[in-house]
């Protein structure tokens, strides 16, 4: 894989991530019934795997191209 695929897909979970945190945080600000409230907490779960991986991901490029 060329260097630009790879940061692509840096730039592409990352941004997932922050719609994610969005969309997780109109949920939980919007509030509601028992289902806001599961759906919010679903998001923040995904949320944190989706940093999880960024957090991978990043750490692979860095220490592919980092030198």
């Amino acid at each position: 894989m060329s260097q630009n695929t790879l940061s692509f897909f840096g730039i592409l979970i990352i941004l997932a991530v922050v719609v994610v945190l969005i969309r997780g945080l109109k949920s939980f600000f919007k509030g509601g019934d028992i289902e806001e409230k599961k759906k919010s907490n679903k998001l923040m779960q995904l949320r944190v795997f989706l940093q999880f991986c960024a957090i991978l991901v990043l750490m692979g490029l860095a220490a592919i191209y980092g030198k």
